[in-house]
C-alpha cells in the first residue's frame, strides 16, 4: 500500500501540476494566491524529483569528470566549478518572476518589467541547455527531467500574458516618475506599448547575461563558466572530457570494501583485474582470494559448497553496502578475524604464501 502511495505521489503529482499549469495558461484565475503556491510547489518538487531520479540512476553530483567511479555510476551533469553561475541564473529567473507576481505592473517602470522578463528568458535558456545535456539519457528519464523546463515555460508565458493584459487594461499615462533623462523618457515611451515587452526582453537577454557574468567573476567564477558548466563534464550530451576507465564492484563484498571504504582504514594497495575489469584491492581482499584459491586446489568439493553459500548470501550483502562507506568500514572490521584465519591457513599449506597473495588479480584487462 505504501509503495502504491509513493508511486502515485512521484508520478501523479508532476503530471497533475503540469496539466494545471497548462490549463491556467488559457484562462484567468481569481484565486491567484493558490495558483502562486502551486507554481512554487511545481518548481520545488520538480527540482527535488529530478535530483532523486538521477541519484536513483547512480548519477554522482559531486563526481567531477576526472574522478574514478564504478561501472554502474555516472559523473556529474553540471561542472562543480560553474555551479554557482548556473544556480544564480536560475535564482535570477525566480526573482524576476517573483517581482512581477508580487507587484501591480502598472506601478513598475516598464524597463524593470522588461528586465524581469529577460531574467525569466535567461532561466528558460539554461533549462533548455539542461534538456540537451540530459538527452543522452533514455527516453522516459529525459521526459521526466524535461518536466521542470516545460512547467517553467508555461509559468513564464502565463506571467507575461497576464502582465501585458494588466498594463493594457489600465491606462496610466506616462509621467515624470520615469525620470528626466531624455533617453530614459524615450525608452519608457517606447515600452509604453506592452505588446513590445516580450521582444525587447529577448534583446535584453545577452546584456543581462553579460552583467551577471561580470558580477560573478568578482566571486571567483570564470567568464566562460556558463559554457564550461556543460562541457567540463563526461558521459553527457555536451561533454568534452574523457573520464578515466571505470572500476568494477563485481559483486564481491570484500572487493566492495576495498573500493568503497575509507582509504585510511581499508588501505587500498593497488589496482587489480577481476573478470577482465579493473578493481581496487587491499591486503584483506588479496588474502581472502588466495585462501579461496588454495581451497579450490585442495578441496574442490568443499570449495563448491562454500562458493554456493557465498553466492547466495554474499552478493545481496554486497548490494547493500555498495555505496555506503560506513557499511564498508564495518564489514572490513567484521572480516578481520576471518582474514587472520585465512592467513594462518595459507602459511600452513603453502610453501610461498606471500607469493600467492601478491599474484592475486594480476591479469591483463579486456580491451574495449
Amino acid at each position: 500500500m505504501l509503495a502504491i502511495l509513493l508511486l502515485i505521489f512521484f508520478l501523479g503529482t508532476p503530471i497533475a501540476l503540469t496539466i494545471y499549469n497548462f490549463l491556467i495558461l488559457f484562462k484567468n484565475t481569481e484565486n491567484k494566491r493558490r495558483r502562486n503556491f502551486l507554481w512554487l510547489t511545481t518548481i520545488v518538487l520538480g527540482v527535488f524529483f529530478s535530483k532523486v531520479l538521477l541519484e536513483m540512476g547512480d548519477v554522482l553530483f559531486d563526481a567531477m569528470w576526472n574522478k574514478q567511479i564504478y561501472s554502474n555510476q555516472t559523473h556529474q551533469p553540471i561542472w562543480t566549478g560553474a555551479l554557482l553561475t548556473v544556480f544564480m541564473i536560475f535564482l535570477l529567473g525566480i526573482i524576476g518572476a517573483g517581482i512581477l507576481i508580487a507587484n501591480d505592473v502598472n506601478y513598475l517602470p516598464p524597463l524593470v518589467t522588461v528586465l524581469c522578463i529577460s531574467s525569466m528568458y535567461l532561466n528558460i535558456a539554461v533549462q533548455i541547455v539542461w534538456i540537451i545535456q540530459c538527452s543522452s539519457q533514455d527516453g522516459l528519464t529525459l521526459a521526466v527531467l524535461s518536466l521542470v523546463p516545460l512547467n517553467t515555460f508555461l509559468i513564464v508565458i502565463t506571467i507575461i500574458r497576464e502582465k501585458v493584459k494588466e498594463w493594457q487594461e489600465n491606462e496610466i499615462h506616462f509621467n515624470e516618475k520615469f525620470g528626466k533623462n531624455r533617453f530614459i523618457k524615450k525608452l519608457n515611451l517606447f515600452l509604453y506599448d506592452a505588446y513590445r515587452w516580450p521582444v525587447v526582453a529577448m534583446v535584453m537577454v545577452l546584456p543581462l547575461l553579460g552583467i551577471v557574468i561580470m558580477i560573478l567573476t568578482l566571486f571567483g567564477q570564470q567568464p566562460d563558466s556558463i559554457i564550461k558548466a556543460w562541457t567540463e563534464t563526461t558521459e553527457w550530451r555536451l561533454s568534452l572530457k574523457e573520464a578515466p576507465q571505470s572500476l568494477e564492484y563485481d559483486g564481491h563484498y570484500l572487493c566492495t570494501v576495498a573500493a568503497g571504504g575509507h582509504r585510511k582504514l581499508v588501505k587500498p594497495i593497488r589496482k587489480g583485474v577481476r573478470h577482465g575489469h579493473l578493481i581496487v584491492v587491499n591486503r584483506q581482499l588479496l588474502i581472502a582470494n588466495a585462501f579461496e584459491n588454495v581451497l579450490e586446489e585442495k578441496t574442490p568439493r568443499f570449495h563448491r559448497v562454500v562458493r554456493n553459500f557465498y553466492d547466495k548470501y554474499g552478493f545481496p550483502l554486497a548490494d547493500w553496502i555498495r555505496n555506503n562507506k560506513i557499511a564498508c568500514d564495518i564489514t572490513y572490521f567484521v572480516m578481520k578475524p576471518l582474514e587472520w584465519i585465512f592467513l594462518v591457513i595459507l602459511y600452513l599449506t603453502d610453501a610461498n604464501p606471500e607469493n600467492r597473495i601478491a599474484m592475486q588479480y594480476i591479469t591483463k584487462p579486456k580491451k574495449g
